[in-house]
């Protein structure tokens, strides 16, 4: 029974993810739902930056330190590990949603285009930013990244498979193609307001830091596999391969990493 309540809860926060992220996805690229970045109660300049500062500060910090090693060390000593994971996603839709919910529109328009071809062209890019997105997800076990593999297994008595280091399709372009997408996502719009631009620029700030704590986490994890893969790809905009040569890394070099 504790393993078929694990597996309905991880579904549960699975469906609830799912649903929230597609509302986000229109809520940013302000189409089809009635609340967008654009619409909702107005107020003062300071109030609504302050409110949204808040907001996704708390998405951040959430997401920075439930996603440490030490934290999830932690954590699973009260929550089940195969459990952990749901949590964490369920935790993160919450805070998603708080912010689509609480968000303070900030209107004045930074810049518009009204030509057809190119206000095409950018909801084309933004459409293209989600779609790389959800395929990187796919790529390294979409359901494993939201918690469904893990209740899964332990519904079937079956442990979780140690962790191996892969580089498919987008990932031998680049490091990290979700976050790329996100940046695509949140910059391509025909229209950027003060609000939509505040958003773009802290998520897109926040997602370097968040690149940068990952890929400590990861080279714990890979070492000098990683590290090669680092020097040899570029971080989120792709680039030539260096030679051998070139790709070498010293020891002075690992050090400095």
């Amino acid at each position: 029974m504790g393993r078929l309540f694990g597996f309905l809860y991880g579904a549960a926060v699975y469906v609830l993810f799912f649903g929230t992220f597609a509302y986000a996805m229109a809520f940013v690229s302000g189409v089809f739902v009635p609340k967008t970045i654009d619409t909702g109660e107005t107020g003062s300049i300071l109030s609504a930056v302050g409110i949204n500062l808040a907001l996704m500060t708390l998405f951040a910090l959430q997401h920075s330190i439930m996603a440490r090693p030490q934290f999830k060390a932690w954590w699973t000593r009260y929550v089940p590990p195969a459990l952990e994971r749901s949590t964490y996603v369920l935790a993160a839709t919450l805070l998603l949603a708080l912010l689509m919910w609480q968000w303070r529109p900030l209107p004045a328009v930074v810049w518009q285009f009204n030509d057809t071809a190119a206000v095409i062209a950018l909801y084309a890019l933004g459409a293209f930013g989600w779609v790389v997105l959800l395929t990187s997800t796919f790529l390294i076990n979409h359901f494993e990244l939201f918690g469904l593999h893990q209740v899964f297994n332990n519904l079937t008595g079956r442990s979780m498979p140690n962790a191996k280091f892969r580089t498919p399709f987008l990932y031998k372009l680049v490091r990290h193609p979700l976050y790329l997408g996100f940046i695509i996502a949140f910059w391509a719009t025909p229209m950027m307001t003060v609000g939509h631009l505040l958003f773009a620029a802290v998520t897109t700030a926040y997602i370097f830091v968040g690149i940068w704590l990952e890929e400590r986490d990861l080279i714990d994890v890979f070492g000098d596999e990683y590290r090669r893969y680092r020097h040899r790809v570029g971080m989120i905009a792709p680039w030539p391969k260096r030679s051998p040569t070139e790709s070498r890394i010293t020891t002075a070099e690992k050090r400095m990493v």
